[in-house]
Parts: C-alpha cells; structure tokens; sequence
C-alpha cells in the first residue's frame, strides 16, 4: 500500500528544483531512466548514500552507479582511456555503465564505490533523469527503486508500492523504455568485459572498439559491478567483532561512547593516540557510520596494529549492512 507522505508527481519545472534541493539536502528521489526507476542520491554525499541502502531494507554495501547528466560532469571521478571515451561517445546518453579506475581527487563518496578503488558511472538517456542532475549539480548515485530481492521498478507505482514511504518524492516519467538494467562493461584491465548483460550487446561494444568482448556474468569473488558477489575493501590486519575492550597493540574502530572501553592492562581507550583509534559516529548514528565505515578502516589498517578492534554496533537498519561488511572483513 501506498504511504500518504510518498508523493508521485510530474516533473514540472517546480518539482524538479524541489527534487534537486531535496538532493542537495541529502535526501532520497525516485526517478525514471530509460532502464527502469532509480533511488537517487547525491554520489558525493556518504550518509545520503547510506540511506539508499537503508530505503531498499536488509541492504549489503554493494558498490552502486553514479548517474552524470554528462560527461564533462563525471570526468574527474575516473580515469578515461581511450576506450571508455569511444564507448561514451557513441553509447552515452544510454544504457551503458563503465567500470573505471577511480580518479584520487574525485568527489564520489567511498560508501558509493563499496570501498572499492573501482567507479561506475553512466549518463543516462531520459529527460527527467538528466534535467535532475544537472539541477542538482553532482552525480547521483542510484541503484533500482525497489526493496531489495524484489522486481526491478518500471513504473512510478511500483517503486510506490515496493518502497512506500522509504522515498517521499517519485519523480513520474511514465513506464520506462528497456526495463531492464543497464549493461555494464568493465574497463579496468587490458581486456574489455561485459558484468552485467542489458540492452547494449557485447556485438555493439566490440564493433565500437575494434577489439574482441567477452561476457562474465557468473558470481565472482572479484566483483566489479552491481549485480554480482561483491567483496569490498577487505583490511590487511585481522579484524575483532564486538570487543569490549582494546589490547595495546590494537587499532580501535569505535561506536558510540567509549565510557566503559578500557585498554586491557590499564587505560582508557579515549585516551587512545588519534592514529589508533577511529569513531564511526561518536553519537552513535548509523547513517554516520554507514557513511564513515570503509574510511575509517583503512585508516586504521596499519602495520604497526596487529588487529583492529571493533566495538559492537546494532544489529538493526543499516546496522545490519554495516554488520555483514564488519563480518566479511574479518572472514577474508
């Protein structure tokens, strides 16, 4: 059922500057592409990225799509080669999303990439989706607009009935032209592969390069795109859950007070030195630590620690992502 506080609304020149402001202010917008309806974001935003995957319910941190109205606006966020030029020129706008080495001063959040030194992006090819952006003025980051393990959305009433109030605003563009997600090519490493199938075949790829294009689209431990087995960012040093204390030769990854965490042998953590200790949210804010999550680990993941100590975190909402992340981290 249809929450009374979704509002579906045409994309009239007022809506969309108030979509834009509500992105701009870290918030969620429903919107049509050419493939089906995302959850946007701001890209660059992380606690308006975690609240993608808190909308979406029971959520993993899997790396998602940054969505450029052009692209001029996504150049800075990876590093183009020749190919990925060619491919933008003839397929951008469209349903074609490139994997590509991340830019070191790109503006794209860390929660956006899933920790991953990799970026997807896409111009998409429908008129409200590029009319949001370019108001908005960054890249949003959007996976599909429905509960997780549910249909992907190609109506503004499915992400209305798939969401409900999870998304206050959906943007109406009508049933969408593919329904299908986009095709997603990585051009990470000397070969050009396809990680995703959609409406651009390997054929159309291979004819724009010159060069042969292969699928891969089984589950892989060596993830690059949305849609498969994702491994993140995974520490150098071992990682201990839900510690209720700090050994001397340990990092500290905090949660929330640290009153009653003790160094074992005498001390207090608080009183730990700035690089042995990071707080995902000193207020103890999922959202902030979503946002903070893979940052904080690498900054911890030092040779001089032997583990990282990690303080219990809540087991609800996005607590429950951020948990399975903590999980696999320490299982690899």
């Amino acid at each position: 059922m249809t929450s009374m506080t979704t509002r579906i609304a045409a994309p009239t020149p007022d809506v969309l500057d108030e979509a834009a402001r509500m992105i701009r202010a870290g918030g969620l917008v429903a919107f049509p592409t050419e493939t089906v309806y995302g959850l946007g974001a701001d890209a660059t935003n992380g606690e308006a990225v975690a609240r993608i995957f808190a909308a979406k319910g029971r959520p993993k941190f899997n790396p998602l799509i940054s969505h450029g109205a052009s692209l001029e606006m996504l150049r800075g966020e990876a590093k183009f080669d020749d190919r990925a030029l060619s491919l933008a020129d003839q397929f951008w706008p469209g349903p074609l999303t490139m994997i590509l080495p991340r830019s070191e001063t790109g503006k794209v959040a860390d929660l956006t990439c899933a920790g991953l030194n990799t970026i997807a992006l896409r111009v998409p090819d429908h008129p409200v989706a590029l009319a949001l952006i370019e108001k908005a003025g960054v890249p949003i980051a959007a996976p599909s607009a429905n509960a997780s393990g549910t249909l992907s959305p190609t109506s503004p009433h499915h992400v209305a009935e798939s969401l409900g109030d999870a998304v206050p605003l959906i943007l109406a563009g009508g049933s969408t032209q593919f329904g299908l997600e986009s095709t997603v090519v990585d051009l990470t490493g000397p070969e050009t592969v396809i990680v995703r199938a959609g409406a651009i075949t390997a054929e159309e790829v291979s004819e724009c390069l010159g060069v042969p294009v292969t699928y891969e689209l089984s589950a892989t431990d060596k993830p690059r795109s949305p849609g498969q087995l994702l491994k993140h960012y995974a520490p150098n040093i071992p990682l201990r859950l839900k510690a209720v204390d700090v050994k001397p030769d340990e990092a500290l990854l905090a949660f929330g007070s640290l009153k009653f965490m003790c160094v074992k042998g005498g001390g207090k953590a608080s009183d730990l030195p700035p690089a042995q200790i990071r707080n995902l949210s000193e207020n103890a804010d999922l959202l902030e630590a979503a946002a903070n999550l893979f940052a904080y680990l690498r900054a911890l993941d030092k040779p001089e620690h032997k583990r990282i100590a990690v303080m219990d975190i809540p087991n609800t909402g996005i607590g429950i992502a951020i948990n399975d992340r903590l999980k696999r981290a320490a299982e690899s």
